[in-house]
């Protein structure tokens, strides 16, 4: 189903609901703009950005890049906490990101050519605080909420003049240290991870061009992926040494409009992420296809083409999960988009919502079978459709080299 059909959209005016979605997204989102509109609706912006920046890929190696400034001072770090939004709704979402104006400008992604207001908008990614700042735009900020597939989404936007911050930011001691060191950006981004630092903070210090060796600015679309992807590949590598779990385990969770459910699997380690967008969701059709990317030990070839960013994510969720319990296993991940996410709100959620399903064990079973069993109640469109496209299960089909070196004299 398209995400707006002009004659559905004129015959239900967001009333009657015909493209059964929950709530009508063109509605909701003027809602939205217009309950800010009388805050933000001026050329200079004065407030606590949470911190916050942007980098854009179009026209990469020039991009836009930005600091995203909300009319409001003092602690507005909720509006840009992606990993601590797992009890809000996607209204409170596009709310948050209207709020926080992005004063944009040119940039070439080689921060050696920086200018005085590149080097601002690095001191503010570096803050772990709400840091006062204040904007000068060229023309008002136009009042739109861009939903996106990876960010979460971008709110009201005008061309930058001027960007100063009005109070120190709050630098910790670890960060200077990783920034100036000559470190890769791999070992630094691991070394935050490690330390406990907030992931969504290294994705800004990486997207501001603070991390690595030749240090460039990095588009927030490729940051995200990039930081997810290195996390996972240290932490695939390190469960490798860790023993099977001993039963087949399922867990379950439905967050914003998406249903989670995780299979493990008592066998050695490979990842599969399995997802549809049911009819009537954003991308759905009358005859919902199943999508998918996996890898085994070695890791996944090239890039997730067909699941994009939400197999990174959602991988990282299951590996921490398992580095806990200094356990391995097989691993699908089943991912349903229903019709009640009505408007993309980025990886986080995917991120945050397999996080929370490995917190909610649904059972422990002998055999496959049981689990599968089990795993119907939880899915909406057939599981058979689901065992079709799998990689991991037709693999399994397969007898594996332990079955043979058990069986031999």
């Amino acid at each position: 189903m398209e995400l707006f059909n002009s004659k559905l959209c004129a015959l239900c005016k967001g009333r009657k609901l015909l493209c059964g979605r929950p709530t009508c997204p063109i509605l909701e989102r003027f809602r939205v703009v217009k309950s800010v509109e009388h805050k933000i609706n001026r050329r200079e912006i004065f407030g606590s950005s949470p911190p916050s920046i942007f980098v854009g890929e179009y026209g990469y190696p020039k991009v836009r890049i930005g600091p995203l400034v909300p009319p409001i001072e003092g602690n507005t770090s909720h509006l840009d906490s992606p990993l601590k939004w797992e009890n809000k709704t996607i209204r409170d979402i596009l709310y948050y990101r209207s709020l926080l104006v992005m004063g944009e400008m040119k940039a070439d992604v080689n921060v050696r050519k920086s200018e005085r207001i590149l080097e601002e908008v690095q001191e503010l990614a570096m803050s772990v605080k709400p840091v006062d700042s204040e904007i000068l735009l060229k023309k008002r900020p136009v009042l739109k909420v861009l939903p996106s597939e990876f960010a979460p989404p971008i709110g009201p936007k005008a061309e930058l003049l001027d960007f100063e911050l009005t109070e120190n930011p709050k630098i910790p001691r670890k960060t200077d240290y990783v920034v100036s060191d000559e470190l890769k950006a791999e070992q630094a981004i691991m070394r935050l991870y490690n330390w406990g630092f907030d992931e969504y903070y290294i994705i800004r210090l990486l997207s501001a061009g603070l991390l690595g060796i030749n240090r460039k600015l990095v588009p927030t679309r490729w940051s995200i992926t990039a930081v997810q992807d290195t996390i996972g590949k240290k932490l695939r590598k390190e469960i490798l040494h860790y023993e099977p779990i001993n039963e087949f385990e399922l867990y379950f969770y439905e967050f914003l409009g998406n249903r989670y459910a995780v299979l493990l699997m008592p066998e050695t380690y490979a990842f599969e992420l399995l997802e549809v967008w049911l009819k009537g969701s954003l991308f759905g059709s009358d005859e919902p296809e199943v999508i998918h990317d996996y890898e085994d030990f070695r890791g996944i070839k090239g890039y997730a083409e067909e699941t994009t960013g939400a197999y990174y994510a959602a991988r990282l969720s299951v590996l921490e999960s398992l580095r806990k319990r200094r356990r391995q296993a097989r691993i699908i991940v089943f991912r349903e988009v229903t019709p009640k996410y009505y408007a993309p709100v980025g990886v986080w959620q995917i991120r945050v919502g397999v996080k929370k399903a490995m917190e909610n064990p649904i059972g422990r079973f002998n055999t496959l079978q049981e689990a599968f069993n089990e795993l119907r109640k939880f899915l909406e469109l057939k599981l058979e459709k689901y065992l079709e496209k799998s990689w991991i299960l037709r693999m399994r089909k397969q007898r594996t080299l332990d079955y043979y070196l058990s069986s031999s004299p």
